[in-house]
C-alpha cells in the first residue's frame, strides 16, 4: 500500500496524552501530530528521534498531520496501528496469505461471541468460516526480535478466547501478527508484559487457533506485507 505524499520528516519534541506528539520541522515550525497508536510505544518516543508525519486533506481534522514512522539506527517502525488490518485486508484480496487464500469472501469488523468484534469473518463455499483477528507488533526490547503485547491487553487475551469457542464449534480461527518494523526476523510473545495474554494464547492454539507472524517492507512511500517470520518461543 502506498503512503500519503505529503509523507515529511521531522523531528520528534515528545508523545503524550497516547494520540498526541509534538514535532518540529526543519524549518524549526513546531507542530502537533496524532498519533494513532494507544500502545507504551517504548524506545519509539525519544526526544530527538527522527520521525515520519504525513498531512491529511480532512478539513474536519482537528490535527492534519498525523505520526506514521519512526526512524531508529536499525531501521524503520511503523506506529501507525490501522495500518496492519489494511495491509492484510489487501494481503487477503490478492490471496498472498497462503493458509488462507482458498478464501473469496471477506467481511471486515464483525459482531461475533459476547461483545466482540472480529477484524474479519472469510466465507466460502465448502469450507468453515475463518475469524481472522490482526495484530500491531512494534515492540523489541532485543536486536532482532519483535514482541507482542507491550503492555498488558486484557482484550487481546478475551478476543484469543472466544476465538477458541469458534474452534470448538467446528469453524477456523487465526491470529495474524504484524510485524511493523524492518530490523526483526524472529517473534516471540512477551511473558513480562502480559502473563495472562501468553497463557491465553497457549490455551487457544490447544483449542486450534492458528497463528501467523508476516514482516513488513517499510519506506517513507510504501507498506507491504512480506515473508512469515520464525515463532521464536525460546526468546519471549
Amino acid at each position: 500500500m502506498q503512503l500519503p505524499p505529503s509523507m515529511t520528516k521531522v523531528k520528534l519534541i515528545k508523545r503524550y496524552k497516547r494520540f498526541l506528539a509534538d514535532v518540529e520541522f526543519d524549518d524549526g515550525t513546531i507542530l502537533t501530530a496524532h498519533c494513532a497508536n494507544t500502545g507504551s510505544m517504548s524506545g519509539l518516543t525519544d526526544p530527538g528521534l527522527p520521525v515520519w508525519v504525513w498531512q491529511s486533506d480532512n478539513p474536519s481534522r482537528k490535527l492534519s498531520w498525523s505520526l506514521e514512522l519512526v526512524e531508529l539506527a536499525s531501521g524503520l517502525v511503523g506506529i501507525n496501528t490501522s495500518r496492519p488490518n489494511q495491509l492484510v485486508a489487501e494481503a487477503l484480496k490478492n490471496k498472498k496469505i497462503s493458509p488462507l487464500k482458498e478464501y473469496s469472501q471477506i467481511q471486515p469488523e464483525v459482531k461475533y461471541g459476547e461483545k466482540s468484534r472480529i477484524d474479519f469473518l472469510l466465507t466460502e463455499p465448502g469450507l468453515p468460516k475463518c475469524y481472522v483477528e490482526v495484530k500491531n507488533v512494534h515492540y523489541s526490547t532485543r536486536a532482532g526480535l519483535a514482541q507482542f503485547p507491550d503492555s498488558a491487553t486484557s482484550r487481546g487475551a478475551r478476543h484469543l478466547m472466544e476465538m477458541s469457542k469458534m474452534c470448538q464449534s467446528g469453524h477456523r480461527a487465526a491470529t495474524i501478527y504484524v510485524v511493523q518494523r524492518t530490523d526483526c526476523t524472529e517473534f516471540s510473545l512477551c511473558q513480562e508484559n502480559d502473563p495472562a495474554y501468553v497463557e491465553a494464547f497457549a490455551q487457544a492454539k490447544k483449542n486450534g487457533v492458528e497463528s501467523y507472524i508476516y514482516s513488513c517492507a517499510i519506506s517513507p512511500t510504501e507498506l507491504r506485507l512480506c515473508s512469515a517470520l520464525t515463532f521464536s518461543r525460546d526468546r519471549a
